[in-house]
């Protein structure tokens, strides 16, 4: 597999390999086990708001030889405000190095070499603060916060080597939250245990690699209720809010919802309730990590306001009255489906599988608003692709981006809406916990078409501009026949 696999580790959902390691009586490489991990986090609300982050790891070296380093992966820069973390090894203070190869990872020096099977601790710590006055990265107030599920602890990685084996968290695990006493509290994992001392709740929560990566939102909200059977729609706001305003949005995003799932196959992790919450400072809400794809397919070009926070919750600005949420959020409630629950490695993926959220919120959209969503997309991320490239000449990244979105929509016409549905549904299922690549793309489409799907990708991926035959088809025609007949709605 691709790096990608390393790079997004912190909750694997790696049942199967975790299972067949478990399994093995010796080791073939390098490697550690994660016996036992409890993540604390604190908020703070005065003088000044933080987030204390601790990380506490139960390990043992359960490889075919010493280690004499760890490899971690931090949080985004571009997404937290925060100080370079602190790390000791067994209640010692040890020491970063920059990773060579990556820039958001750090080389955990250890004190003396880490023999086959002893057991040590290591303690990392982090510190979020709000963010600065330009900074883009995400913020919070003194009365609310929230982590999505994504990307906000420190995370171990695997041993460097062949076969080398690390990083996966044990079968459950516990998160334990700090707030101050009156804060609603929405987190992944079981029902909480909750205690109350000092004007301040701690709540301690089981988490389970099949909740995801851990999310919490907290704050000081106010909260209303409404069901769109058979989904219970909670709206929690800074302020009172008119529920009637967010009815339609909520049961439109469980529209799209159901559009994904027909897609790409029942989240394993089914729910039944929604959240929409008000972000707690709506400058730094958003990550806009998806904005160059939401823009293509955005009917206008206005910031963001909403963004999924989790599998189950998404964060809206509610300052100009009730957002277009759907339009908004439609992207990162796609991406829960490839994610936030399933598999890992998804958002760092390279073109054209990148422009696979964008693909499937156009679907999304289309389950709300109509089919011709589809046809003035795809005019529309037309125009951006040359009609003539040059053989042998990179493309431009934003061409290649616009084709990336363009190719999902021709495999769409090329083998029909249930071939694709299936075939997405097979990669998912047979990659889930282990990332997929373009590789496993066509491998999933040529078991379930039977035809030779490589030399279609060829084709339109490894060619300067698209297909005369594609442009053809929705640059001259209407609406109503720019429809592959193949196609059909599930």
């Amino acid at each position: 597999m691709t790096p990608i696999t390393r790079s997004r580790f912190f909750l694997l959902l790696a049942a199967l390999p975790a299972a067949f390691c478990a399994a093995c009586t010796a080791a073939f490489g390098p490697g550690f086990t994660i016996q036992k991990q409890e993540i604390q986090i604190q908020f703070v609300a005065e003088p000044q708001p933080s987030i204390h982050i601790d990380s506490v790891y139960r390990l043992r070296n359960s490889g075919n030889q010493p280690l004499s380093s760890l490899e971690i992966l931090l949080p985004g820069r571009r997404k937290f405000h925060f100080d370079d973390p602190h790390a000791e090894w067994d209640a010692r203070p040890a020491m970063f190095e920059t990773a060579p190869d990556n820039s958001r990872s750090v080389i955990l020096k250890l004190p003396e070499p880490w023999i086959v099977s002893a057991n040590h601790t290591l303690r990392l710590s982090v510190e979020y603060r709000p963010a600065a006055s330009g900074e883009h990265t995400f913020s919070f107030a003194s009365d609310a916060f929230f982590l999505p599920a994504e990307g906000w602890s420190p995370q171990l990685l695997p041993a460097e080597g062949a076969f080398a084996t690390g990083g996966v968290p044990p079968p459950t695990w516990l998160l334990t939250l700090r707030v101050p006493e009156g804060f609603l509290v929405h987190a992944s994992g079981r029902k909480p245990n909750i205690s109350r001392r000092g004007g301040e709740q701690t709540l301690r929560i089981v988490q389970q690699a099949k909740d995801g990566y851990p999310f919490v939102i907290a704050g000081r909200y106010k909260a209303t209720q409404f069901n769109e059977a058979p989904v219970t729609v909670n709206l929690w706001s800074r302020a009172a809010q008119d529920t009637a305003n967010l009815r339609r949005p909520g049961a439109d995003l469980i529209a799209a919802g159901h559009a994904y799932d027909a897609m790409f196959g029942t989240r394993s992790q089914q729910s039944h309730r929604l959240w929409i919450v008000e972000c707690p400072v709506a400058e730094n809400c958003f990550t806009g990590s998806a904005s160059y794809y939401a823009q293509l397919i955005s009917e206008s070009r206005a910031k963001p306001t909403a963004e999924m926070a989790s599998l189950d919750t998404v964060m809206v600005d509610l300052r100009s009255g009730t957002p277009e949420i759907v339009a908004a959020a439609a992207p990162s409630l796609a991406s829960s489906w490839l994610g936030y629950g399933q598999n890992p490695g998804f958002f760092e993926q390279d073109p054209p599988l990148s422009a696979l959220p964008a693909f499937a919120a156009t679907r999304g959209r289309q389950a709300v608003q109509g089919a011709q969503v589809r046809t003035d997309t795809i005019r529309h991320v037309l125009m951006l692709v040359p009609l003539h490239g040059v053989p042998g000449k990179p493309e431009d990244d934003g061409v290649v981006r616009a084709k990336s979105l363009l190719f999902f929509f021709a495999l769409q016409d090329r083998y029909g809406q249930d071939a694709f549905n299936k075939a997405l549904s097979h990669m998912l299922y047979a990659r889930r916990g282990g990332g997929f690549d373009l590789d496993d793309l066509i491998a999933a489409f040529e078991q379930e078409t039977h035809q030779n799907v490589a030399e279609f990708v060829r084709r339109w991926m490894k060619r300067p501009g698209v297909p005369d035959d594609f442009r053809a088809r929705y640059e001259t025609t209407t609406g109503a026949s720019a429809s592959n007949p193949k196609e059909t709605e599930p």
